[in-house]
């Protein structure tokens, strides 16, 4: 009953229990500064399907790791907003499609058009 009333009250259990815990949650609004400061911290961040994201390849997130671990407490726990990042990072023309036979986000039409590492 508690978890509808916070669902309702617009908290999910989760966010409820992050906000308890002292954590911050980030914002949707807060989505496209953080997708360009991983960007600029050197991770080729992109969608995968609808639903996920990746922030990029392993050797980008280890050389990144210190900016990346600044970032993630600068915008907070954003587990909640994986949807609505995927849905920014696809309207930058950052996605891949599971099944797809493109190998990187840049081979998509948007792609082309699409923010890209410096």
């Amino acid at each position: 009953m508690h978890a509808v009333i916070a669902i309702l009250q617009g908290e999910t259990r989760k966010e409820k229990t992050l906000k308890m815990a002292g954590k911050q949650l980030m914002k949707a609004a807060d989505i496209p500064a953080f997708v360009d400061r991983v960007i600029k911290a050197g991770c080729d961040i992109c969608a995968i399907g609808h639903f996920n994201y990746c922030l990029g390849d392993l050797e980008e997130m280890m050389a990144a790791e210190d900016e990346l671990q600044r970032i993630g407490e600068e915008f907070g726990d954003r587990d909640s907003l994986l949807p609505e990042i995927a849905a920014y990072l696809r309207t930058i023309g950052r996605y891949i499609d599971p099944g797809s036979s493109i190998t990187h986000w840049s081979e998509n039409e948007k792609g082309q058009q699409g923010t890209s590492l410096p």
